[in-house]
């Protein structure tokens, strides 16, 4: 994944500008050096005042990330924490705390730290949070950035995209957009076919004459040969009166016929005919009539092997095939995923929902673009339109996300997290409890509850009397 997103590419290191507050000189110096290694830039300062004036220096380099104590002499960590954003509203802060103050921690939390970590903590584990932190703050910036590009050069028609795959297609379009040859277009459900077949039409000589989609396998078969023909009085029981077909009704325009391949063999052969004479018959009639169509086809299967298959007919398909553009699934133009999901909640905002929503969380994006998109940009713009509707706040979070993609990958990434974090049994077992804590805002009735065990159950694996923690 690029780097800009907060990702180590393989062999590189994230980097970034750091501030490390501690009122242990020795740890200071630890955490300065180890973080360092690392490739960050650090900053280091024994007290909150010490910190205030480094910040107050850095403004023509701000830094990226605090790492404070919550205990400091004079200013409390907490403090430091709301002046330093004060000063600095983007900066994430991750609050290193001793263990019987996880409460201060949440609290701090609430009031906008990224994350805290009890003492003692493995630098593993330092290093993991860092590396999210400074990733989500990438985010945060790069969603200001595409908000910005979303009105300049990243669109064409309604197509929507800045990686080199998608710029490569809008090339493609400019090129033939005013030619009349056929075209094919290949990819996956969901990758925005039509959006490229209207963009050849709307940009090309055809663009004042009409542009009619069919999509050839939601009609029966018995159906599709007088929906695309047309069909005069008595051809058939039903048929009462005369009635032009698809290619009559696009006439000097386009005609989009989407999954082609569900074609049946005498249709194709009948479509090859009208491809080549550059006419029609009417269902029931004796009569030519010349049509003036451009055809664009498209499928989510790959024609050239439906043709080794005996499937799909091999003259059709070279009749069709004369201009190739195959639209890439949303995996692997990943660089336009939150481009788009920009775009469709703007989209919805603009329908009228009614909710302020500002945007999505950092762990939304990060999810973004972690998730493999299956159903590719279709499956990206309902999952949005969704989570519009559910969302409580004025954020998207993960919460708002539909369960059935969200379930395994936060599994998997919990498991994944503490093998890398290489924590012990015991350990897992402590920051699971201190997550459900955090979650619950507290709630030591609630968060025994979730963990299906009594209160008494839940001190004690915290290492507490119920007279340390508040209720």
């Amino acid at each position: 994944m690029d780097n800009r997103f907060g990702e180590s590419a393989p062999g590189e290191k994230t980097r970034g500008r750091l501030l490390v507050v501690d009122d242990d000189p020795e740890m200071c110096r630890l955490l300065g050096e180890v973080l360092t290694e690392e490739g960050h830039t650090v900053r280091t300062a024994t007290n909150g005042a010490e910190a205030l004036g480094l910040l107050a220096a850095s403004s023509g380099e701000p830094f990226d990330l605090l790492i404070t104590d919550l205990h400091l002499p004079a200013m409390k960590g907490l403090d430091l924490m709301l002046q330093a954003r004060q000063r600095q509203p983007d900066l994430s802060v991750i609050i290193i705390t001793a263990f019987g103050s996880i409460e201060s921690a949440i609290d701090a939390m609430k009031r906008g730290a990224y994350d805290y970590l009890p003492k003692p903590f493995k630098m593993e584990e330092l290093m993991l949070t860092v590396r999210k932190a400074l990733r989500e703050n990438a985010l945060r910036r790069e969603v200001v950035r595409l908000r910005e590009e979303l009105s300049r050069d990243y669109r064409f028609g309604n197509l929507i995209g800045k990686s080199k795959a998608i710029r490569s297609i809008f090339d493609l379009i400019r090129s033939v957009a005013s030619a009349s040859s056929n075209v094919l277009i290949t990819g996956e459900s969901g990758t925005g076919k039509e959006l490229v077949a209207k963009a050849i039409h709307y940009n090309g000589l055809r663009k004042d004459r009409p542009f009619v989609p069919v999509n050839c396998a939601a009609i029966p078969d018995t159906l599709l040969e007088s929906e695309l023909f047309g069909h005069v009085k008595g051809a058939f029981t039903d048929a009462r009166s005369d009635k032009p077909g698809l290619f009559e009704e696009a006439e000097g325009g386009t005609l989009f016929l989407d999954e082609v391949t569900e074609l049946p063999p005498p249709l194709q052969a009948k479509l090859l005919r009208v491809l080549q004479e550059k006419e029609i018959r009417r269902v029931g009639s004796t009569k030519q009539i010349p049509v003036d169509v451009r055809v664009i086809a498209a499928s989510n299967l790959d024609l050239a092997g439906q043709v080794a298959q005996r499937q799909f007919r091999q003259d059709l398909f070279y009749r069709l095939n004369v201009i190739h553009i195959p639209v890439p699934p949303l995996r692997e133009r990943r660089d336009d995923i939150l481009l788009l999901a920009e775009r469709f909640l703007a989209a919805r905002q603009q329908g009228g929902g009614g909710k302020p929503i500002r945007g999505f969380s950092e762990q939304v994006l990060a999810f973004f673009l972690d998730y493999g998109w299956p159903g590719n940009v279709r499956e990206l713009e309902n999952i949005v339109e969704r989570a519009v509707i559910v969302a409580k706040g004025e954020l998207i979070t993960m919460e708002d996300l539909p369960p059935s993609i969200t379930g395994s990958r936060i599994d998997y990434a919990a498991v994944e997290q503490a093998v890398r974090r290489q924590l012990s049994l015991a350990g897992l077992e402590r920051d699971y409890i201190n997550r459900i804590i955090a979650q619950t805002d507290g709630n030591k009735n609630r968060a025994a509850q979730i963990l299906g065990i009594d209160r008494k159950t839940l001190y004690r694996k915290l290492g507490q009397s119920k007279s340390d923690v508040p209720s």
